[in-house]
């Protein structure tokens, strides 16, 4: 595999290259592991300069439909827009929400877009690696806007939120209580809210509903914060007050650079990173040690049978994977061929 031709055609905007970088980063393969890593090694300097923007949402709120119509947005504009996801779910079901590419017709065809599925990394930790690094690549080629989409179950919001500079909630207007079914962890992440969907008769809905999470933000967030989060309306179906959301992500990212906070926060991540990827490598060690696999079925149908605690269980496995595995060595060996010879 030729590294080296890899990189060149990434920096040259190559599609297909591109394409076929990614699939290298997302492989966990141990030798494409290494090969990635050299690659990523030559691309890294020329990474960095794109606006990162995460972007989750409530159920039902229509972020294929937002992500088309803003990245469609930022091309007509002369940004080159790279869309990425992070979707655990896809890891079970070998689905992707951005598998059909059909939910965002028109940047699957535009030139100056890059739209790419969830990888199939196995766990939350191996998407958010592998989107990580495709991040990188995307960069390298000259994508200036990285929009990463999460499904918004579990910790993916989390996941995300570690790797961009600017997050985006969008939420719709209910009726009742506005809040219902909006985790508070969710809104303490959002740089900028829009309530999606305010067109028609839910203009008024919508218009109530960012009143009133402008008022859950305010208690949410400190008093000395260098920036406030807006609460926006719009359309994504009928593209209004998509100009408006990005200026507040723009003027995100300008608070953060303005304050010294940009550049912090992305070596804050880059370090957060290296302690996820030695969680996810001894995790891995750990279910495929010898030791371990061979106690564990016997361990989780003592915890399963209330026969032993949780805490105990995990004390032994942890016990199994220290001891060090048996491997025969040079004596060993000698000793069994002189019995063969003997007998």
């Amino acid at each position: 595999m030729d590294v080296e031709g890899y990189a060149k055609g990434v920096l040259a905007g190559s599609r297909a290259q591109v394409a076929r970088s990614i699939t290298l980063v997302e492989s966990t393969r141990p030798d494409h592991r290494r090969l990635a890593q050299r690659l990523l090694l030559d691309l890294l300097p020329h990474a960095g300069r794109a606006r990162r923007i995460g972007i989750s949402g409530v159920p039902g709120v229509g972020k294929s439909t937002f992500v088309d119509a803003l990245g469609t947005m930022l091309t007509g504009l002369g940004h080159r827009v790279a869309v990425l996801a992070v979707d655990p779910s896809s890891t079970r079901t070998g689905g992707s929400i951005l598998g059909d590419k059909t939910r965002m017709a028109r940047l699957a065809v535009d030139e100056h877009a890059f739209v790419r599925p969830s990888p199939s990394a196995g766990t939350l930790g191996g998407v958010a690696r592998a989107t990580r690094e495709t991040m990188v690549v995307m960069e390298a080629a000259g994508y200036d806007v990285v929009l990463v989409e999460t499904v918004g179950v579990g910790q993916s919001e989390t996941a995300v939120a570690g790797m961009v500079d600017s997050f985006l909630f969008l939420t719709l207007a209910r009726t009742g209580d506005q809040l219902q079914g909006i985790k508070k962890g969710v809104l303490e992440l959002a740089d900028v809210v829009a309530v999606n969907k305010a067109d028609g008769p839910h203009e008024r809905e919508a218009r109530a509903a960012a009143r009133e999470l402008r008022g859950a933000l305010r208690m949410l967030r400190p008093a000395d914060a260098v920036w406030s989060p807006p609460v926006l309306t719009c359309s994504a179906l009928e593209e209004t007050g998509l100009d408006e959301v990005w200026q507040m992500l723009e003027g995100h990212r300008g608070a953060l650079e303005a304050a010294g906070l940009l550049a912090e926060k992305r070596r804050d991540q880059q370090v957060e990173w290296t302690w996820s990827m030695v969680h996810d490598e001894l995790l891995g060690r750990l279910h495929g040690h010898p030791a371990v696999r061979g106690l564990a079925p016997t361990l989780e149908r003592q915890v399963r049978d209330g026969t032993l605690t949780p805490t105990l269980a995990a004390e032994r496995l942890l016990d199994a994977f220290n001891e060090p595995v048996n491997e025969p060595n040079d004596r060993d060996d000698r000793e069994g061929q002189a019995g063969s010879s003997t007998a």
